[in-house]
């Protein structure tokens, strides 16, 4: 603490050093008023292509033969340094513009808005941070919309696209219509990409120099680009800069949701969902009585003081069924999560966790998503043959057909086959079984996903926005309808 008073924080040296350029800055600002509007878009052009040519120049001088990595790295430091040369310029030319915008009107998402911000000097220091490639934290009220439009400007001027990354499709479209004003009254294009665009109209967003849209939109796009069999099918033209607002959502809570991507197949789709699912609804039903009785039981074990019962009762309704609404309920009240908790590390400590589980029909890993059946719940399934439901060992199959002295070699490989083939059906009816459990118990209707004209559609978790086009991987999103019963689609 001590030191930090004597010499300050880090980021406050670091803040310390860049007032100067912030006085650079505002120095040329105030040279600025004399030009016309016309002076200043003609300026833009000329900037823009010094910063082209730096990198022409660089290009021609680097010899043909060298490390491809290496030679990259200097192409991008000569444009660099040609945008860091003109940066007092160019943050000067926008605070302009916004000065001669005040007052002015025009309309945002279809609210009529009046332009009332020039930048101060933190938001300049902010626009500065950025350009460096730094995060840039900002309270709320600071204006960091505002602040990103100066690095975006000077970073558009290299000719190679910018893009700036929103957490939602209506704030692409709202900062592209109202900080876009600025960019187009010094010459520059400026696009958004909402989710229900189609190919030529994003391939003309992406075209302009700056872009906005969402993380999820930049991402998809980055792929479907990828999976393109000709160039003409790709939207996207290369990635020279971003700046991400609302980092910590984007790069940290949506982070978790990896963005999966899948061609259409000419397959026909798996039935067995449907044959499946009297028998997934026949063991949620029991599961949801047996958690019931389990949820009164620990109740009265917690009146009655016996916290070690009770904690290995709340414990199990958790692997259970953790969104039945008495679960969920019982688990807002003080003490009872933590006790299920503490229980769930003793049993894990002692290697015992297959115990809690075995008074269910299946157990869930809330957090993975895996469910397991139980032998419980496979003597429920099929009480003639509960193997019905466990994946056979192949290994061990073959090697008893291997050992086999009574058949010949062609009837061992004629047994093998019909190994590959038990095993092959098994598990995919086992993993249909299981994705279909998820549907009943993890995935809840106008939460998860909603159902619109006859389709199942994916609400984000972050935005609550419908995703239209996206399906869940690996069956989930088959499983889904059938248990809304609606037409199944493809994986």
């Amino acid at each position: 603490m001590l030191l930090a008073k004597l010499f300050g924080t880090k980021s406050g040296r670091e803040i310390k050093k860049l007032v100067p350029i912030v006085t650079e800055i505002n120095q040329f600002y105030d040279s600025l008023a004399s030009r016309s509007d016309d002076e200043l878009k003609k300026r833009t052009y000329e900037l823009r292509e010094q910063v082209i040519q730096s990198r022409k120049q660089a290009d021609e001088t680097l010899s043909q033969s060298m490390d491809k990595g290496e030679r990259h790295k200097l192409l991008l430091k000569a444009e660099q340094d040609e945008l860091d040369a003109n940066m007092v310029e160019a943050f000067a030319m926008v605070k302009e513009t916004c000065r001669r915008m005040m007052g002015q009107s025009w309309r945002i998402s279809g609210q009529e808005t009046k332009w009332e911000m020039i930048p101060y000097d933190v938001q300049l220091l902010g626009a500065i941070i950025l350009h460096k490639g730094k995060v840039a934290e900002m309270k709320t009220g600071e204006g960091k919309t505002l602040v990103a439009t100066m690095p975006l400007y000077l970073n558009a001027l290299s000719g190679r696209g910018v893009h700036v990354v929103t957490v939602n499709d209506y704030l692409a479209q709202r900062d592209a219509e109202w900080m876009g004003e600025v960019y187009r009254r010094l010459g520059l294009t400026v696009g958004f990409i909402l989710n229900s665009m189609d190919n030529v109209h994003r391939r003309e967003m992406y075209r302009c120099d700056i872009t906005y849209g969402t993380n999820n939109e930049f991402g998809f796009d980055y792929l479907r680009d990828n999976m393109a069999l000709r160039p003409e099918d790709q939207v996207q033209r290369g990635h020279a800069f971003a700046i991400v607002d609302e980092v910590d959502s984007v790069l940290i809570d949506e982070a978790r949701t990896p963005l999966i991507i899948s061609g259409t197949i000419d397959a026909p789709v798996d039935e067995t969902f449907m044959k499946l699912k009297p028998d997934v609804q026949l063991l949620v039903k029991k599961q949801a009585s047996l958690i019931s009785d389990f949820v009164r039981d620990a109740r009265k074990l917690l009146e009655d003081g016996d916290e070690d019962e009770a904690g290995l009762k709340l414990l199990q309704v958790r692997r259970g069924l953790p969104k039945h609404p008495q679960v969920m309920k019982i688990f807002q009240e003080s003490g009872t999560l933590k006790l299920s908790q503490d229980i769930e590390s003793n049993y894990m400590r002692d290697k015992k966790l297959h115990e809690v589980d075995d008074d269910m029909f299946f157990s869930i890993d809330e957090k993975s998503h895996v469910i397991d059946i139980t032998e419980k719940g496979r003597n429920v399934l099929a009480p003639e043959n509960p193997d019905a439901f466990v994946i056979p060992d192949l290994g061990e199959l073959l090697l008893e057909i291997d050992e086999r002295d009574d058949i010949t070699p062609v009837e061992k490989e004629q047994e093998k086959e019909k190994v590959h083939q038990l095993h092959a059906d098994r598990s995919g009816t086992i993993h249909n079984f299981n994705q279909l459990l998820r549907a009943y118990t993890m995935y809840e209707k106008d939460v998860e996903y909603v159902v619109q004209d006859g389709k199942v559609l994916i609400v984000d978790e972050f935005t609550g926005r419908i995703l239209p086009g996206r399906r869940y991987s690996d069956g989930l999103h088959q499983a889904l309808e059938a248990k809304e019963n609606v037409r199944i689609g493809h994986y």
